[in-house]
């Protein structure tokens, strides 16, 4: 079957990149395990004899009988036909921070849906993602850094970052023409709680949408000069400069 374009499909076909991913997902036969976009289950049936039973999500409907067929002899697999953008995987567990959640995410909707995905981390043990390279360096980037946003605070408040390792193009097949990176995102308490998350996202998400400006300006609408330097903030700096915790100290502030 050819890939989709409309769904931003890239087969993997590795397999020396496949044994990796599961080496680094380390399954037990107990875990709960859901796999987003299996496509033609290239990760799907190396994970599935290592478990009881492996949930995935795709939403291309002519893979659904490749898969179905494929897996009688791998064991028992779940699928759930949908979009992964309006799935809710808390479906999945009745017991808090059990789901394990892996994937190959196709690079036009990973944004949204690791944003999707930080709204159900009560159930989320773990995330295994191979995604577009510098997508992954914007999560992983620290302040200071010219690829730190929105993506980079809100993901590091939530979760430990780590980048496993990179993927080369050739990998996948179409061979996309971006190089793709394997991290691990574990769900942690902050260190500096916010009081409330609504109001912590907004903030984020109202600095990073002028992130030329300096924070007197972009959050000027929010709070004056004099509450930042009170913070013990620079009413000067850009956002790019500002740590996870000192935005989560701005937004507690109100």
């Amino acid at each position: 079957m050819r890939p989709r374009k409309r769904f931003g499909q890239h087969f993997l076909k590795d397999s020396t990149i496949i044994e990796k991913i599961i080496s680094s997902i380390r399954p037990k036969r107990e875990d709960q395990l859901v796999e987003i976009g299996p496509g033609l289950g290239a990760l799907t049936f190396s994970l599935l004899p290592l478990l009881d039973k492996l949930d995935v999500v795709e939403l291309d409907r002519d893979l659904i009988p490749i898969l179905k067929q494929k897996s009688q002899i791998f064991g028992q697999l779940c699928i759930h036909q949908t979009d992964a953008l309006g799935f809710d995987f808390t479906q999945l567990t009745h017991v808090p921070h059990s789901l394990r959640v892996v994937g190959n995410l196709p690079y036009n909707i990973s944004t949204p849906l690791l944003f999707h995905l930080l709204t159900q981390l009560a159930a989320i043990k773990d995330m295994h993602f191979m995604l577009q390279k510098e997508v992954v360096d914007r999560i992983a980037a620290p302040a200071g850094s010219r690829v730190y946003g929105r993506l980079s605070v809100m993901i590091q408040y939530h979760c430990e970052v780590q980048v496993l390792f990179d993927v080369p193009a050739q990998a996948f097949q179409p061979a996309p023409r971006v190089m793709s990176a394997v991290l691990r995102l574990t769900p942690r308490q902050p260190l500096v709680l916010a009081k409330d998350l609504s109001q912590f996202s907004e903030v984020v998400k109202l600095a990073f949408n002028q992130r030329r400006k300096m924070l007197q300006n972009s959050l000027g609408s929010l709070l004056a000069i004099h509450a930042l330097q009170a913070l013990d903030i620079n009413p000067q700096a850009r956002p790019e400069q500002i740590s996870v915790d000192d935005f989560v100290r701005i937004s507690n502030s109100f």
